[in-house]
């Protein structure tokens, strides 16, 4: 049988059915929190990948930073393509290889904050500052998913 969290809280400590259940370990709950944030941020990502299409949540060209459109060919839907690519991948990355697309998608995230900071400054602060707890959790899926690895990921 295996030892997970589930099977903690219905067992007891002293086995009888009417004691006390014993509490996950560090090492369950902590695996527990990595398919949290797997399962988060790949449905995430690719969500919000593909609304970069449709503009169905917000326009997102209104957040592009004009420094930033200035600088990029076409249009700012165009450059949304893109991003909604990118975001779809990293997600896709998620999916099959956390110990890389957790670190890419916090990477992702961070350039977002850039974004996000000089556009119409202070206008996007609160979006940023959320961004920036989203890269946060990014950071952790990365470094729990190479915790749990296969061996020949972790060389």
């Amino acid at each position: 049988m295996s030892d997970t969290a589930l099977e903690h809280s219905t067992r007891s400590t002293t086995g009888r059915p009417d004691a006390t259940p014993a509490r996950a370990t560090p090492a369950a709950a902590a695996y527990q929190a990595f398919w949290l944030l797997r399962i988060a941020f790949t449905a995430a990502p690719i969500l919000f990948g593909l609304d970069k299409f449709f503009n169905w949540s917000v326009d997102w060209p209104g957040y592009l930073a004009p420094w930033l459109n200035d600088i990029i060919p076409g249009s700012a839907q165009d450059f949304m393509y893109v991003v909604g690519v990118v975001e779809i991948v990293a997600g896709l990355t998620v999916l099959f290889a956390p110990w890389i697309g957790g670190f890419v998608v916090a990477g992702w995230l961070a350039g977002i904050i850039v974004n996000l900071l000089t556009a119409n400054p202070p206008e996007y602060y609160d979006i940023a500052l959320r961004d920036f707890g989203l890269m946060l959790g990014a950071l952790t899926l990365g470094r729990l998913a190479l915790a749990f690895a296969p061996e020949r990921f972790r060389r």
